[in-house]
């Protein structure tokens, strides 16, 4: 619900929004520039003495008003008509034109209107509203995002438009809601929907009809300091029973002109208050700078706006068409998609369009949000493939499906089968599919096939996963699940360094030339135009349109593309990799990993691997311009022959972005692996984590399980262990 409601409010008022952030935003530097520009007021100067002055200077002043900004105005009737100067309170001598310029007019009337008179005002108070409702479950979605309101400032995970997004979010998110939640009050104001007209005084006591009192000499105005001035109106020339009218921050009165007694007087009432002080908000009207923060966050809006846009139109477009796909009342087997990003419907097309023509089937595929078991009048089974949004959230097609199954009065005579789509280096790893296979076994649903998982969209567990469901069928069920490639690029190929061959591990570290980048790709990130070490290279081999994934152990700004490659017995790309030579090419895209990028602060880093398991690690090290302290652990089979990166780690330690290098050979006199490594230097370690380090570990799945028990023995004394690490976000990995 809370996701729906922020799509749609979003993607309806998108153009009203751009219009009111972008106007909002520039008029917030009008009243800086205001109070820049006007002369201040001394602290002491009081209101009779600055009345004086001016009425010295402009003996037919009717009025004197002074804004927030501190900006004195006198406003008189002359030869040529109604007349107005800024004046320096110094003096009372007018400086400048109290002309508003015609951008600001223009800004103004786009701001209020949208030049449209009342039906415009209605109009922006409906996309105030629109933004209220936007900030609240933009906000709601942010902390689920997060794990919560108390890590709202926590790192934030995830690429692309989706991390852009949510980042943006929650820096903007308060200025928004301010923004919004002032403007609807200010509109139902201007329609006099509050009690807060403008203040009078109360019936003033008769006058004395004197004349000819200074008005530099009246008491109460000698009293009122100009800081609390808001306006004085001078009484008519020939009429002696006219008065003095002062507004002040406190109130509004009555002044006798011939003796300078108060006649009347009226206190703002709370209302007016509340109203004066939401205008000062909205404005920054007497809060400049509050007024330019809030012109900042505004900008948020526009930006918003674009990843908004892209994320809905990356969600549709993830959404393959099926072919097939019969009504729910018709089906007898009902496929329902919980997607973030649109991944996990091409997995469910695959098993839509292999339970069709291999089973024969009559399949319903649908949103997890759509689940309703009254329709499901046919269906034999039902097949859940869900992924995760955030740190174990719901995604964004599985909207209120938890809260159904659980009102549910009984549980269906249907069998259930959940497959749940994650990463294994988050914490959270498919933690909704598992809420949902518990409520579902809570309930007492039937169990088709055990709850089981996909890891970083691996073909393979799809595959492994069919088989078990083809069984529980009785029907022979081969997955070949592929995944849909973004456009491929040529690499060029600058530099081949053979590693390993005495050791009958050959390693190659290749180097390719970074292609030509557009303007655009260097804006948004796209393509080539954004990358750090620890992302994957896709690279499309010959006779191939599976891709192999290699880990970069190099970032767009370094200016190159950099992987490390183990050849494979009969390993179709790796062979292909080997053979190449420079200036030889192949055909590669990028695929984010954020998850195992290094953070932001400047916690210790401990970073470990093994073999080809350095390329990232390594690039990590190479990216440390800030010189975070960085101890690396590297395993390897010997030193003479696979020491990848030997040369550059050297030179890394000497000029400080390398703290501590320790390596461990298997082959030698005295083999040691990596883990062994750590176990020496225990005391250090448990130190670093104590200290706030991070723990990064790169290689195959043998040496992070060694690693994993080697450090849960470790951190033991320390009531640490690496389950509690992964839990902060301190501890991940990248197994193969």
């Amino acid at each position: 619900m809370i996701r729906a409601s922020h799509r749609w409010a979003g993607l309806l008022a998108a153009c009203l929004l751009l219009a009111l952030s972008l106007s909002g935003a520039a008029l917030s530097i009008f009243p800086a520039l205001e109070g820049l520009s006007s002369p201040q007021a001394a602290a002491a100067l009081s209101t009779a003495e600055l009345a004086g002055r001016i009425q010295a200077i402009y003996p037919d002043v009717e009025q004197i008003r002074r804004a927030p900004s501190g900006r004195i105005t006198a406003y008189w009737f002359g030869s040529a008509g109604p007349q107005a100067a800024v004046v320096d309170p110094a003096t009372g001598q007018g400086i400048a034109s109290v002309d508003q310029s015609r951008f600001e007019r223009w800004l103004t009337n786009l701001h209020r209107s949208l030049f449209l008179g009342d039906g415009g005002r209605m109009a922006t108070a409906a996309g105030a509203a629109a933004m209220l409702v936007l900030a609240l479950s933009g906000a709601a979605l942010v902390a689920r995002r997060a794990g919560g309101w108390r890590r709202w400032l926590a790192p934030m995970r995830g690429a692309g438009s989706g991390r852009a997004h949510a980042e943006i979010a929650r820096v903007a998110v308060a200025g928004l809601l301010l923004s919004s939640a002032t403007a609807l009050w200010m509109t139902t104001s201007t329609f006099d929907l509050l009690p807060d007209e403008a203040v009078t005084p109360a019936p003033q006591a008769e006058a004395s009809g004197r004349t000819g009192m200074a008005v530099a000499a009246m008491d109460v105005l000698v009293r009122t300091p100009v800081s609390e001035l808001r306006s004085l109106t001078f009484p008519s020339a020939g009429d002696a029973t006219d008065v003095f009218t002062l507004k002040t921050d406190r109130g509004a009165g009555h002044l006798d002109r011939g003796t300078g007694a108060l006649l009347a007087w009226s206190d703002l009432t709370g209302w007016q208050r509340v109203s004066e002080t939401i205008y000062m908000l909205h404005t920054g009207q007497g809060a400049a700078v509050l007024g330019l923060i809030l012109g900042i966050m505004a900008l948020g809006v526009p930006a918003m706006v674009g990843t908004g846009v892209i994320l809905w139109l990356a969600a549709r477009c993830g959404r393959p068409r099926l072919r097939d796909n019969v009504p729910a009342r018709r089906a007898d087997t009902i496929l329902l998609v919980g997607s973030e990003g649109g991944s996990t419907w091409g997995f469910a097309a695959t098993l839509h369009a292999a339970l069709t023509e291999v089973a024969g089937q009559a399949v319903h595929v649908a949103p997890m949000s759509s689940f309703n078991p009254a329709l499901y009048r046919r269906a034999r089974r039902i097949l859940v493939l869900a992924a995760i949004y955030g740190e174990g959230g719901a995604p964004a097609s599985a909207g209120g499906f938890l809260d159904r199954l659980k009102s549910l009065p009984a549980a269906p005579g249907i069998p259930l089968a959940v497959l749940g789509f994650g990463n294994r280096s988050f914490p959270a790893y498919c933690a909704f599919a598992q809420a949902v296979a518990e409520a579902a076994e809570a309930a007492g649903w039937k169990t088709l096939t055990p709850f089981d998982t996909v890891d970083r969209q691996s073909a393979q567990d799809f595959t492994r996963w069919g088989r078990a469901l083809g069984a529980a069928l009785g029907i022979e069920l081969e997955l070949a699940h592929q995944a849909r490639a973004p456009a491929a690029l040529p690499l060029t190929l600058l530099s081949h360094h053979d590693y390993g061959a005495e050791v009958q591990s050959p390693t190659v570290i290749l180097r390719f030339e970074l292609p030509k980048i557009r303007l655009i790709q260097r804006m948004t990130g796209h393509g080539f135009g954004r990358f750090a070490a620890g992302d994957l290279l896709g690279v499309l081999p010959e006779g191939s349109v599976v891709p192999r994934f290699y880990s970069l152990a190099s970032a767009h700004r370094d200016g190159f593309v950099e992987i490390v490659v183990k050849k494979h017995p009969a390993g179709l790309c790796s062979g292909q990799l080997f053979e190449l030579q420079p200036g030889a090419t192949i055909n590669a895209f990028l695929k984010r990993s954020p998850a195992f990028h290094p953070d932001h602060s400047r916690a210790p880093l401990i970073l470990i691997g093994a073999g080809t398991g350095i390329g990232p690690l390594a690039g990590f090290v190479r990216a440390n311009a800030r010189y975070r302290p960085i101890h690396l652990f590297f395993g390897m089979r010997h030193p003479d022959s696979d020491f990848l990166y030997a040369e550059e780690l050297a030179e890394w330690q000497r000029d400080g972005r390398l703290r501590q290098l320790a390596t461990a050979c298997s082959r030698g006199r005295m083999p040691r692996y990596v883990q062994d490594t750590l176990r020496e230097e225990s005391a250090e370690i448990i130190r670093l984590v104590q200290a706030g380090a991070r723990v990064m570990v790169c290689g195959g799945r043998d040496m992070a399980a060694g690693v994993s028990a080697a450090l849960t023995d470790m951190l033991a004394t320390a009531g640490l262990t690496p389950a509690l690490l992964k839990a902060e976000g301190r501890y991940v990995e990248d197994v193969y």
